[in-house]
């Protein structure tokens, strides 16, 4: 009777139109009790096409769901709960099902597969074994933990990586790695990850209260506060806190805390709580007010401390020097929820306010101002204010993401093309990706640079937000690569790319932006052949320190008895981001090392996905791709660096990706003096900087193929009646509709 029957008829509807299903369910045991279903349904199709079977996957999430919480909406209709769970949830089950569903299209492969990884592992057990048998205690100690605990609590327990020869050895071909590939040997698709903010990583027991709505309700719980109370996350969120006092809860205390929430005041208190199941606890209790750059109260956080076992039986207290450690623990722990709750926007704001900044009028910066796109932008905006979606006509769409649809545009009655990025806003709130489309916003309205997108206009409709940059009809770098010969770029077109990377990743780090996200997949090519740095949803913002560097000078006598600095001592310039973030996001094949550990990050992980991404357009492949994203994240952590044999590559490119794919971020290239340091190395020798705009691409065996400006003609049979449709757009992800006058 408690089933969802919208979710029910929804899950019948996608069966019978072969499309994939996932929703939560609640669905009743054999004894009749309720529990929360994560279920996921994938059709499986033959070569034509037609569905043969279908593959579901069920998980309980009971404990972890908002479930009934879900439908607690604050008075501007926005969720109550911080963070929507179910969006994190059914990412993770669609790339679980994803791997399943490859093992069943091509059952062979996939057996040919793990027989010969089951194989490769009983070789290296072996070997390890004989290895330790004539190793002391020590040495055998080393091979046994040289896997990084942190792994564990990320992820969930791996099987240790049984990896052969140096940091940086050479192996055979790229095809010899099997590690390159998922089980059924096909190269998957990438997106970026977003598997957590640095709220949700924060492994400690504690709540976020709004007090600005009604009874001052938990709108976040941590996982470590559940597994300590018992109680589930939908059991928790909407309620106060007063459901863990019971019989022997002394209320002066609880009245302590009353009052400095009505004076919104900071207080550490000790209370005994009751977990669901009754047992009492002692808690180590701190409150900490949050407010807004206006000094205005936003939340209230409450770091919770079992110091049960720390209690004195006779004073049923804790020992001064117990309270004095416990307090320091949680009121650093409230410090690290406060800077972490900056990341995420105020869910109290109202709707209008949440997308403002990309209601903006979009001003021109100093190097374009005076092209073309721009002239025209401003004529029209001259004639008629603000620009917004009837202004633009649309092409063909050019592709789209979780969030949203990217389509080529004309700009009515000049004739000029764009490219509009359209984000749905329910998407984007239903996933938990409102702040990352704020940041995106922020920084291409402070970017100007020849190697990055340049915005021309940014709007909202009722139910997008768009962003109207630069066209580029060369297409992803990532499908570029794919048309050469191995997949891969000879050695001169690698330097040159990974050139123009690092110049818009030097001027990206100046402004304060750390871009996590590098891959070719989010790189364009301009018309000129020079490439475009796009997609800034997963970056972060934080201040710079620029400075100027004098390195100790080594005098050169000249002929004439004048001394004169040699070219490699003279001063430079350098401004790295100085914030750290502890998100969970990033391409899986790129992620830095300190991403996966949890232990915070800077902006030392853009060196660590350059490293990858010349090893990438060298090779044809990442180096540390395993079958599934628990072998890859266990790679970067504990696999060492293996240069293939064949193709032939420099020894001066493979110094360089191996100093970026240091795992100590103290010690990776570019650390110290950011972009500075990489151009500085041999692989780049006699690289003319500040002319390398002005050069012409290199050739590549197979051409850059520029995509046509001329529409499709499965839309419309003309150009003339190309129009969006009534309702501006459509609440789906994957494109805008556009209908025939």
């Amino acid at each position: 009777e408690a089933t969802d029957k919208d979710e029910v008829a929804r899950l019948k509807q996608c069966i019978l139109s072969g499309e994939p299903f996932c929703g939560r369910l609640l669905n009743y045991r054999k004894d009749g009790s309720l529990f929360w279903n994560l279920l996921t349904v994938t059709p499986v199709k033959n070569d034509q096409g037609k569905v043969i079977k279908f593959i579901g996957m069920q998980v309980e999430v009971s404990k972890y769901t908002e479930g009934g919480a879900e439908a607690k909406k604050r008075p501007n209709d926005m969720p109550m709960s911080l963070i929507r769970y179910d969006a994190r949830q059914k990412e993770e089950a669609e790339v679980s099902v994803a791997e399943i569903v490859h093992a069943v299209a091509k059952p062979e492969k996939a057996i040919r597969q793990l027989s010969a990884a089951a194989m490769e592992m009983r070789m290296s057990m072996g070997i390890l074994a004989s290895e330790d048998e004539g190793a002391t205690d020590s040495e055998a100690k080393v091979k046994r933990d040289r896997k990084t605990s942190g792994f564990v609590s990320v992820v969930g327990s791996a099987p240790e990586e049984l990896t052969n020869g140096s940091a940086a050895s050479e192996s055979g071909s790229v095809e010899e790695n099997r590690d390159s590939f998922d089980v059924t040997g096909e190269k998957k698709a990438r997106k970026g990850l977003d598997l957590a903010t640095t709220l949700e990583r924060i492994q400690k027991n504690f709540v976020i209260t709004d007090p600005r709505l009604p009874e001052n309700p938990i709108i976040f719980a941590s996982d470590d506060f559940l597994e300590l109370t018992e109680y589930s996350r939908e059991e928790v969120l909407g309620r106060n806190c007063r459901f863990l006092q019971g019989p022997d809860t002394d209320m002066d205390t609880v009245q302590k805390i009353r009052d400095a929430i009505r004076e919104q005041k900071d207080v550490t208190v000790q209370l005994l709580n009751y977990t669901k199941s009754g047992k009492p606890f002692w808690n180590l209790f701190h409150l900490q007010a949050v407010k807004d750059s206006h000094g205005e109260l936003q939340y209230f956080i409450g770091v919770q401390l079992d110091a049960s076992s720390y209690v004195e039986p006779t004073e049923k207290r804790l020992s001064e020097n117990t309270t004095r450690e416990g307090t320091q623990q949680v009121v650093t722990t409230a410090a690290n929820v406060d800077l972490s709750l900056k990341e995420l926007p105020d869910p109290n704001a109202s709707k209008d306010d949440l997308w403002a900044l990309h209601s903006r009028v979009v001003e021109p910066k100093p190097h374009k101002k005076y092209d073309s796109n721009w002239e025209a932008i401003i004529r029209i905006r001259e004639r008629d204010g603000k620009l917004g979606l009837r202004h633009f006509r649309p092409i063909k769409p050019l592709g789209c993401g979780d969030t949203g649809s990217v389509h080529l545009v004309e700009l009515r009655d000049t004739g000029k093309m764009f490219a509009m990025k359209a984000m749905d806003k329910e998407i984007m709130i239903n996933r938990n990706k409102v702040h990352r489309a704020f940041t995106e916003r922020d920084i291409l309205g402070l970017v100007d640079h020849p190697f990055l997108p340049t915005l021309y206009a940014s709007f909202q409709t009722g139910t997008h937000v768009c962003l109207i940059t630069e066209f580029c009809p060369g297409g992803e770098l990532y499908i570029l690569m794919e048309r050469q010969p191995m997949k891969r770029f000879p050695e001169h077109a690698a330097r040159f790319y990974a050139a123009e990377v690092l110049l818009a990743f030097e001027y990206l780090h100046c402004q304060g932006v750390v871009y996590r996200d590098l891959k070719p997949e989010n790189i364009l090519v301009s018309q000129s052949g020079h490439l475009v740095l796009t997609d800034f949803d997963l970056s972060f913002l934080s201040d710079t320190k620029p400075q100027i560097n004098f390195p100790f000078p080594e005098k050169r006598r000249r002929r004439r008895g004048q001394r004169e600095l040699s070219k490699e001592y003279l001063p430079f310039f350098v401004a790295e981001p100085s914030g750290t973030s502890n998100s969970f996001v990033g391409t899986e094949e790129y992620i830095a090392p300190e991403i996966i550990n949890g232990t915070g990050h800077g902006s030392q992980v853009d060196w660590w996905a350059f490293g990858i991404f010349l090893f990438e357009m060298l090779y044809g492949r990442t180096p540390f791709r395993g079958r599934n994203r628990q072998r890859t994240f266990s790679n970067i952590l504990t696999k060492d660096l293996h240069f293939p044999s064949n193709p032939p590559v420099s020894d001066e490119a493979k110094h360089l990706i191996s100093l970026l794919l240091e795992r100590d971020p103290q010690l990776r290239l570019g650390s110290e003096y950011g972009a500075h340091e990489i151009k500085g190395h041999p692989f780049f020798l006699n690289l003319q900087w500040s002319l390398i705009r002005c050069r012409q691409p290199p050739e590549l065996e197979v051409p850059i193929k520029f995509t046509s400006t001329a529409p499709t003609r499965h839309s419309v049979e003309s150009i003339e009646d190309l129009e969006w449709d009534d309702n501006e757009a459509r609440s789906a992800s994957t494109s805008f509709d556009y209908s025939e006058s």
